[in-house]
């Protein structure tokens, strides 16, 4: 497990994630459910408002870490936390997640949905998920 990733575990809610601009069209651009404050609910217990501030349940802390660590090894990749939550929001503006799917660390058919935006991430934008990258 990447260093990385130990380091993020508890720095979930709040997490800033590209906007359209910065990752194409996909990532901010759908049709989800949206709050009073025009937040659009991702899947249950995420949600990314309109400048593309993600906002996690503190209850999926420990899915995130665990599927962090699934994706670092399927892919071979350095994914971490940050990049779990971007592969679900592409994963989501594909149609491959809407606002009812649960997360689930042993869903193995989920691992592999978010291992190929992982991979696309690494892929296009050099594993570069925000502004801080």
């Amino acid at each position: 497990m990447s260093n990385r990733l130990k380091n993020i575990k508890t720095q979930l809610s709040g997490m800033r994630l590209p906007t359209s601009g910065e990752l194409g069209d996909s990532v901010i651009d759908g049709e989800l459910s949206m709050d009073d404050r025009g937040d659009q609910q991702i899947i249950p217990g995420i949600s990314l408002s309109p400048t593309g501030q993600a906002t996690v349940d503190p209850a999926l802390a420990d899915i995130l870490f665990d599927l962090g660590i699934q994706l670092e090894e399927i892919t071979k990749l350095p994914a971490d936390v940050e990049h779990v939550l971007a592969a679900i929001v592409l994963a989501a503006r594909n149609g491959q997640l809407n606002q009812f799917t649960r997360l689930s660390s042993s869903d193995l058919v989920l691992q592999e949905v978010l291992a190929d935006h992982v991979r696309a991430i690494f892929t296009k934008y050099d594993g570069k998920v925000g502004r801080d990258d």
